[in-house]
């Protein structure tokens, strides 16, 4: 199914609010601490999928709860400064949420979300409806969200949907391009993605990135704005160099000093955050100094700072 006019609009809005910029070295920081449960004021915030708004006021997130339209739906938390704790969890509505699977936001800024949808209907991709697709969504301040709109079918050439699944849209742009990182497994186990937007805002099949990617499940990707560090989940076992693992999905993290390298050997981010449980969708905030993440049915979060005198 070909792009809608206003398709294009949305993206090409959309990407005139990201920002990044390609330098010779990146930020340096301290190590993430131990990851503890976010804070909030009436325990409303749990869920997965956690990831912040640009300006840290607001977290994102999914949930099963009574109360949704749906199996799972994206809720929201706010608060006045990021110091403090996060209110209580309203659910976005509808159209945003549907009577299927609603899950994965992320905030591009106040008025654009991408998020994933299991939704059914004209331009899905998925084969069934425990499956997603990547959509993208237009809030206006007067008259609230309009029409999900699918970024299109890989199958057709017109989009990065597969008839599997793709979780986890992190959209930046670079010197390199707007690039848009996800996971799917529309050719067989989950692997970690990139698309590049074209000039007509377009967003083609993805590309898998090999240096991330394994035979084993490797998920839920989070770019950081410069499109220099990226976050994610992964089942692989421990390999030659001796890393650990935790067990279940682990989170990691590679970085690159520049948009047009490859990332290097991914990390595992350690017993501070990794247990013997699930970790996944971990998120970086847009300073880059807080770590989301979904453990258990319960968001955690993990802190760290930029180190002064580096750049």
């Amino acid at each position: 199914m070909k792009h809608s006019n206003r398709s294009i609009a949305f993206l090409f809005a959309a990407s005139v609010f990201l920002t990044g910029s390609v330098l010779a070295q990146g930020p340096h920081y301290s190590e993430w601490g131990p990851a503890v449960p976010d804070a909030d004021t009436d325990n409303s915030v749990a869920g997965g999928c956690p990831i912040e708004s640009r300006d840290g006021l607001t977290i994102y997130m999914a949930i099963n709860r009574a109360g949704g339209y749906g199996d799972l739906d994206i809720w929201a938390a706010d608060r006045f400064e990021i110091e403090e704790p996060f209110g209580a969890a309203y659910n976005l509505g509808e159209p945003v949420n549907s009577a299927y699977m609603d899950f994965c936001p992320t905030p591009l800024n106040q008025n654009f979300l991408l998020f994933v949808s299991a939704r059914p209907g004209p331009g899905a991709c998925g084969s069934s409806t425990s499956t997603g697709d990547i959509y993208i969504i237009e809030r206006n301040p007067v008259h609230g969200w309009g029409d999900p709109v699918n970024l299109g079918c890989a199958e057709t050439g017109d989009g990065p949907n597969t008839a599997g699944a793709e979780f986890s849209p992190s959209l930046v742009k670079t010197d390199d391009g707007v690039l848009l990182f996800y996971s799917s497994n529309g050719s067989g186990n989950m692997d970690i993605l990139v698309s590049r937007m074209d000039a007509d805002g377009h967003f083609g099949p993805g590309e898998r990135i090999d240096e991330l990617s394994t035979e084993f499940d490797d998920r839920m990707p989070n770019v950081s704005k410069d499109g220099r560090e990226i976050v994610f989940s992964s089942n692989r076992p421990a390999w030659g160099d001796g890393q650990p693992v935790f067990g279940g999905q682990d989170a990691y993290a590679s970085r690159r000093n520049s948009t047009d390298e490859p990332w290097s050997p991914p990390v595992n981010l350690g017993s501070g955050i990794n247990t013997t449980a699930d970790e996944t969708r971990t998120s970086l905030s847009w300073d880059r100094e807080r770590l989301h993440f979904g453990r258990s049915g319960e968001i955690y979060i993990s802190e760290r700072s930029k180190l002064k005198g580096k750049k």
